[in-house]
């Protein structure tokens, strides 16, 4: 017992002295923000839903989706193409990433977040996360630009979004994008 109250206080004294010699170190530096950038953007999204090579693919849905003809709570997965232009033969610039969930007790609204990669030209590398409400029988939509990453760092501001084709198995949606961004 003696033995045990012995170590006991030579275990304190121990530790004490090592908080006693050692030295937390920081460093103030100056806030220097980069100034923000404001980059708008104009590309086409190319979505496949039926055939060999689909780009939206259903993953799950709710139990009442099987009894109904709309398909409420239908959660789909995207992998599609972003073009230069609206034609097949475009230029592609890297592709959106992401999910899409159709909500209201219709096919007419639905809640979207993809990652719009970009692979080549100057932004190659870079990405916008895109996650918002998505009404897609509005011509003129509009959904919020979340984030971002590379050149896109901390991005924020908004999509304006134009369905150019639509049709059983293909659509393509016309996207002018505004980010602002560090």
């Amino acid at each position: 017992m003696k033995g045990t109250l012995v170590l006991t206080w030579i275990l304190i004294i121990y530790l004490s002295q090592i908080a006693v010699q050692s030295h937390y170190y920081s460093e103030i530096l100056p806030y220097d923000p980069e100034p923000v950038k404001l980059t708008n953007l104009h590309f086409y999204l190319h979505e496949t839903l039926n055939g060999q090579n689909p780009t939206a693919v259903n993953i799950a849905q709710a139990n009442i989706t099987n009894i109904s003809s709309v398909p409420f709570a239908t959660l789909a997965a995207v992998d599609d193409i972003l073009k230069i232009g609206p034609e097949d033969n475009s230029e592609v610039i890297g592709n959106a990433q992401g999910l899409g969930l159709l909500l209201a007790g219709n096919t007419t609204t639905g809640v979207m977040y993809s990652d719009f990669g970009f692979t080549t030209g100057k932004f190659n590398g870079s990405s916008i996360s895109i996650f918002s409400r998505n009404t897609r029988i509005e011509q003129g939509r509009e959904v919020a630009v979340v984030g971002g990453r590379g050149k896109f760092r901390m991005a924020k501001g908004f999509a304006l979004l134009t369905t150019y084709f639509l049709n059983a198995t293909a659509v393509i949606i016309e996207f002018n994008v505004t980010v602002i961004h560090y």
